[in-house]
């Protein structure tokens, strides 16, 4: 596992500041609230934010639903992997990546080498009930959202386990786990 390194508090006039000195990369599940909590973690620690599926929509100029379709997961999960390393280049930033992110090999691996890891975990029916709010996610298309959530945690968070932190999230406001995350970092 990747060496990990502890953010600094810094004084900036009547607020401390936290300074990172590499990428944070938060992984999980889709509806865990990698985009939402990497937001406020990013503010908090006065560093850029990015998401890596906005990103990728960016450089191929469709939505993830229209590159799984048109050229299938395979396509998508390599486009992703080079986004995220050019990503976890030049100034440290917090990164969302997107659920099937660190379960490609040379993904995670380039994650854990790199960055610090922290994996966002919640139950099924909190997944179920955010991701239920929008209808964008291609691997929910037609199904149940229980049902696929419960089958990809089998798969996936044994994978996850092997992020450098994990926070759990709730249905607490996303202010609390990002205070969670600060004190993992600090720890």
């Amino acid at each position: 596992m990747a060496e990990h390194h502890e953010p600094k508090k810094r004084k900036s006039g009547t607020q401390a500041a936290w300074v990172i000195d590499r990428p944070v990369v938060l992984v999980g599940m889709m509806g865990v609230g990698k985009t939402s909590i990497g937001k406020r973690l990013a503010a908090r620690l006065g560093a850029p934010f990015v998401d890596s599926d906005d990103e990728i929509e960016k450089a191929a100029g469709l939505s993830i639903t229209e590159i799984f379709a048109r050229f299938g997961e395979g396509y998508f999960r390599d486009g992703e992997r080079r986004v995220i390393a050019r990503l976890i280049e030049g100034e440290p930033k917090v990164i969302a990546t997107g659920g099937g992110a660190f379960v490609n090999d040379d993904t995670r691996a380039l994650i854990l080498e790199r960055a610090t890891s922290i994996w966002l975990n919640a139950d099924v029916k909190v997944l179920a009930d955010r991701v239920s709010r929008r209808d964008h996610r291609p691997l929910l298309q037609g199904n149940d959202p229980v049902t696929v959530l419960t089958d990809l945690g089998k798969l996936r968070n044994p994978i996850y386990a092997a992020a450098n932190l994990h926070i759990r999230s709730d249905t607490s406001p996303h202010v609390r786990t990002v205070e969670n995350i600060l004190k993992a970092l600090s720890a």
